[in-house]
């Protein structure tokens, strides 16, 4: 792996201990037009955004709804401003309760790529979540969890064009696929 640029972030749980992050991928310039809108209605304490951005006005769009922690994927390779990685510590009164790596290009097929194993694993990352493959998926891999949100951009081959969701609720961690059209839980 080249080297990258990385950034570390922070979201606190709610004093109820919960959270709930919105993850969009591959908008490529043009996410579906009632993605806004039911990103909106799910009231995300954070956006994450795994790469293939496209337009920067995406990003400022996904902004209004929520804090948004966004990272360039293989088409975004000239935003400076942006970083490859995000290692994100969701946290409890300041204590680390579950690190997230955010990366774009995460999977070969359902494993994970071995420099993206290495990384997680250095970085004491228990999640991975990524995009690039259109392909919405949860999955394990070498006891790290794998979370592909899927693409809410333009349709890639007859994918669905979905987004996810993380939910921290009652102590547990769930992981949603939501149709970007109908805002409706989507499931293969």
């Amino acid at each position: 792996m080249t080297e990258l640029l990385k950034r570390s972030d922070s979201i606190a749980l709610s004093p109820a201990k919960t959270l709930r992050l919105a993850v969009v991928a591959d908008t490529h310039s043009a996410p579906h037009p009632k993605a806004l809108e039911h990103l909106k209605a799910l009231a995300p304490d954070a956006i994450l955004h795994a790469g293939d951005i496209g337009d920067l006005g995406v990003l400022e769009q996904l902004a209004t709804v929520a804090p948004l922690h966004a990272i360039r994927g293989n088409i975004d390779i000239h935003r400076d401003d942006l970083p490859d990685v995000i290692t994100l510590d969701i946290t409890d009164r300041g204590h680390r309760v579950l690190r997230l790596l955010l990366v774009h290009i995460g999977v070969y097929g359902p494993k994970l790529r071995g420099e993206v194993v290495r990384l997680a694993k250095a970085e004491q990352a228990a999640v991975v979540v990524c995009g690039h493959s259109h392909v919405p998926f949860i999955g394990e891999d070498r006891g790290i969890t794998i979370f592909n949100p899927g693409s809410v951009g333009p349709r890639r081959f007859s994918l669905p064009i979905v987004f996810g969701t993380i939910d921290i609720r009652d102590g547990k961690l769930r992981f949603g696929h939501v149709d970007a059209a109908t805002g409706e839980p989507w499931t293969p």
